[in-house]
Order: C-alpha cells, then structure tokens, then sequence
C-alpha cells in the first residue's frame, strides 16, 4: 500500500488514466501546472478536451472525496484550463470538466467517473 498521502494521490491517478484509456480516452497531459494549482489529467474523447480531477480517499471518516472538489476548488480549475486553452490555440474541441473518484486501497478499490462533474458560468 502507498505509505504517504502523496504516493496515494499519484496511485489514484494512475488508476483513473488506466480507467479513461479503457473508456477509449487519449490521455494528453498529466499534470499541467498553472496559477498555483494543478489539473490531475488532460484527456480528449471524441471532440472533447476534458479536464479531469482525481480524487483518492482510503475511507469515509472525512466523507466521500467528491466533497473535496469544492466551489473554490473548481474556481482553480477553471482558470488553469483557461490557462490550457490559451497556450493551445489549435485545439478544435468542446471543452469539459470530469471528477474521478478512486476510493479504497491498492488491493480492493472502486472507482466513480463524474462526466460534466461541475459548471462555471
């Protein structure tokens, strides 16, 4: 089992960029750092340009780790896409934000895929 939180962070998003190659995703980026923050994973599936969020949680004592992709949270992620869109003019696509739960441990986990998991207006 991954012994630091960090080391967990980085087994849950191996995980969801195993799960999005299965679904048929091409995994463009891993990591794109931006305006103090970071997005999990870049990912195209068909026309879309979809921004995805990993989050990893070994149990419900701090509740489900949806909770943790808060208003705020969100509000980065927006403007480190916007950061994306910009250095990539070219890009023709629809863009989209998804959320990837990877809940459990190493050896029994389950995994929950939020397509449009969040809008900005």
């Amino acid at each position: 089992m991954a012994q630091s939180r960090k080391d967990f962070g980085k087994w849950g998003e191996e995980v969801a960029v195993r799960f999005l190659i299965e679904k048929g995703f091409t995994i463009l980026m891993r990591n794109f750092r931006a305006e103090r923050g970071e997005i999990d994973i870049i990912a195209r599936e068909g026309d879309w340009i979809v921004f995805v969020e990993v989050k990893t949680g070994r149990s419900a004592a701090f509740g489900p780790p949806e909770e943790r992709i808060t208003p705020s949270k969100q509000r980065q992620l927006y403007k480190i896409a916007s950061h994306f869109i910009q250095q990539n003019p070219g890009l023709e696509a629809n863009y989209r934000f998804d959320a990837i739960i990877v809940d459990g441990s190493e050896e029994q986990h389950q995994i929950r895929h939020y397509p449009n998991a969040f809008y900005l207006l």
